[in-house]
């Protein structure tokens, strides 16, 4: 996304600048209330990650690292 759409940062990113945790209750939110919809339904991986404490940039790691 950053390079073929000029946006400043991709989906996976975004995701751990807002926060894992929160993107999850997010979604978790728009399932309840579209439950029919595939878009919202649980993703597995972003739960794996959210139940090992890797929320995002505030925890240090998410879908990337941020440790110094």
């Amino acid at each position: 996304m950053k390079l073929g759409a000029g946006h400043p940062m991709g989906p996976l990113e975004l995701a751990d600048y807002v926060g894992l945790d929160t993107t999850s209750f997010i979604i978790a939110g728009w399932h309840e209330k579209f439950p029919d919809n595939p878009l919202f339904h649980k993703i597995a991986l972003l739960d794996k990650l959210v139940e090992e404490g890797k929320l995002g940039v505030k925890s240090g790691e998410g879908f990337y690292s941020y440790k110094k």
